[in-house]
C-alpha cells in the first residue's frame, strides 16, 4: 500500500535528508534563505545553478540552498511572478501593461521590458521579505524537527521470512 504514496514518501525522505545535514540550524537556515531569495528572482530555469554557485561563493549550505529554490515551481511561479509584477508596477508608478494588438517581434520586445522591469523590482522586495521569513522559520523549526523520531516505512516481507514462520 505505501508504494501508492510515493510523493509523500519522497517528501518524507527529503525532509529527513535535510534535517540530518551535518550543519547547525543557522547554517541550514542561511542556505534556505539564499535559495528562497534566488527562487523569487525571474530566472526560472537556471535558479538552481545560480543558487548553487552563490552558495559555493558565499560558503553557505548548498543542499539547503537547492531546497529553498523550490519555492518557485510550475505551480507557484504564476502566482509569485504576478505578485512581483504588481509590487514592482506599484512601486515604479507604472500603468498595467496591455496585451499588444499585433504579435510582432518589436511589440513583444517592448512588452518584455514593460513587464520584466517591474518583475525585477518586485522580486527584490518579495525575495527579501520571503527569505527573511524563511530564515526565521527554518532557524526555529530545524531543532524541533531534529528532535522528532520519524518512523521507518513498512518493508515488504520476504517470502523466505514467511516460509520460515510456517515451519
Amino acid at each position: 500500500m505505501w508504494q501508492r504514496w510515493s510523493l509523500i514518501r519522497q517528501f518524507k525522505l527529503n525532509l529527513i535528508r535535510l534535517v540530518r545535514l551535518r550543519a547547525t540550524p543557522d547554517e541550514i537556515a542561511k542556505g534556505i534563505a539564499l535559495g528562497v531569495f534566488i527562487g523569487m528572482t525571474p530566472t526560472f530555469g537556471i535558479q538552481m545553478f545560480i543558487a548553487l554557485l552563490l552558495a559555493f561563493l558565499l560558503r553557505e549550505n548548498k543542499i539547503a540552498a537547492l531546497v529553498g529554490v523550490w519555492v518557485t515551481n510550475p505551480v507557484t511561479a504564476p502566482v509569485i511572478y504576478t505578485l512581483e509584477y504588481e509590487i514592482g508596477r506599484l512601486l515604479l508608478g507604472l500603468e498595467r501593461s496591455g496585451i499588444p494588438r499585433e504579435l510582432s517581434s518589436e511589440a513583444l520586445i517592448g512588452l518584455g521590458w514593460d513587464v520584466l522591469w517591474p518583475i525585477c523590482v518586485g522580486s527584490v522586495i518579495l525575495g527579501t521579505l520571503c527569505s527573511s521569513l524563511a530564515y526565521a522559520l527554518t532557524l526555529r523549526l530545524i531543532p524541533i524537527v531534529k528532535s522528532w523520531r520519524i518512523p521507518r516505512w513498512p518493508r515488504r516481507r520476504l517470502k523466505r521470512h514467511l516460509h520460515r514462520n510456517r515451519q
